[in-house]
């Protein structure tokens, strides 16, 4: 992950509301998840088992039905293991979230993992995935297809998102 895009993470963390976390099963890790606009972002900073991608799952589609979010926005850049059971689960995450009228984008995806993903067979269906938060940001708006009017009510004025997050 660049540290532009640390940088960019750790500013969306401090600066946006709706910061939404609870402890993973194991009572040690926390995935949080935020809720900026219309979107869920979840940046995954820990390394998860099984027990640990089963109740994110089951956390972002409670914040899904909670706030009416239309997007999920999935940071897997400092992951640096993804094994079939986790990429079959960011694939049922995104059915599910589809089912639920909300479209599902995985950013940070690093070589090493495309390349097990591919090793296993593993497709992650109804996953778009791009290089960084920004551009899955860009995906999300498009698909939202927010004019001007729509942003600044949601993100506070014209600017981007990142640009918002990125001001002092």
């Amino acid at each position: 992950m660049s540290d532009e895009s640390r940088a960019f993470c750790f500013r969306l963390i401090t600066y946006h509301s709706s910061l939404i976390t609870s402890e993973a099963m194991d009572g040690q890790q926390r995935i949080p998840i935020l809720k900026v606009g219309r979107v869920l972002i979840v940046p995954i900073q820990v390394d998860m088992d099984d027990q640990t991608v089963m109740h994110l799952q089951e956390r972002i589609l409670t914040e899904l039905e909670r706030t009416g979010a239309s997007g999920v926005l999935i940071d897997i850049s400092l992951l640096e293991m993804v094994d079939s059971f986790i990429g079959r689960v960011l694939s049922d995450i995104a059915a599910m979230a589809r089912i639920m009228d909300a479209r599902t984008v995985v950013v940070g995806m690093q070589p090493a993992v495309a390349i097990t993903l591919v090793e296993l067979g593993l497709e992650l269906r109804g996953v778009d995935t791009v290089l960084n938060v920004d551009e899955g940001i860009r995906l999300l708006r498009s698909e939202f297809a927010m004019d001007e009017d729509e942003e600044t009510v949601e993100y506070g004025g014209p600017a981007s998102l990142a640009e918002q997050v990125n001001r002092p």
